[in-house]
């Protein structure tokens, strides 16, 4: 266990914590988490891992800005559900991007688990880039990302790492509520529909 990880342990888990809470702080913090797992990643030859963690960087920079400002007139972002559409578009880019990355590491890395490597890599970008938007199903994508990481951390020695996971579901189980009752707050205070009066001439 090394420092290094250490800090990814705790910098992860209360960027996590301050996410389900709909914290803003939860962005600084979880720069410097990326930062720390894309050095332990590196070390472990998890190579599209460490790529993700600057991906989740630039995510962090736009969801610290749509948090903030992504809303109606530039307001705060409301948590909302993903669209069809949205949905359609993400399943497409995660199929395609976990052959993508599947294929890279086969010709261009020395892993040794190149899809297992891959598919958690795309479909947390999905996931991240769904959380920036305050998309409500982010949640039920990082149980299963966190899933499949258990295992593989395990397989690569970073047991303090693959425990985080565990603490992680427990926190996105605490998400699902929480934002759940963001969405209901947030539809309790919009203004009821009033019919306006049209003037005959």
């Amino acid at each position: 266990m090394s420092l290094v990880e250490i800090v990814g342990f705790l910098t992860g888990l209360v960027s996590v914590w301050l996410t389900v809470r709909e914290n803003i702080w939860t962005w600084p913090i979880g720069i410097i988490n990326s930062g720390a797992w894309a050095w332990l990643f590196f070390g472990a030859k998890l190579y599209t891992d460490a790529g993700l963690q600057f991906v989740y960087i630039a995510l962090a920079i736009l969801g610290w800005f749509w948090w903030l400002h992504g809303g109606e007139q530039r307001r705060e972002l409301p948590v909302a559900r993903t669209s069809s559409r949205m949905a359609v578009v993400l399943t497409t880019s995660i199929v395609l991007g976990t052959l993508l990355l599947t294929a890279f590491n086969v010709f261009a890395t020395d892993t040794d688990v190149p899809f297992w490597d891959a598919f958690p890599t795309v479909l947390s970008i999905a996931a991240q880039f769904m959380l920036a938007r305050k998309l409500f199903e982010n949640w039920f994508l990082w149980i299963t990302v966190d899933v499949i990481y258990i295992g593989l951390y395990v397989s690569k020695g970073l047991y303090l790492t693959a425990s985080l996971q565990v603490v992680f579901i427990v926190l996105c189980v605490a998400g699902i509520r929480e934002w759940f009752r963001s969405m209901a707050d947030e539809a309790r205070e919009e203004p009821p529909f009033q019919e306006t009066e049209v003037i005959r001439a």
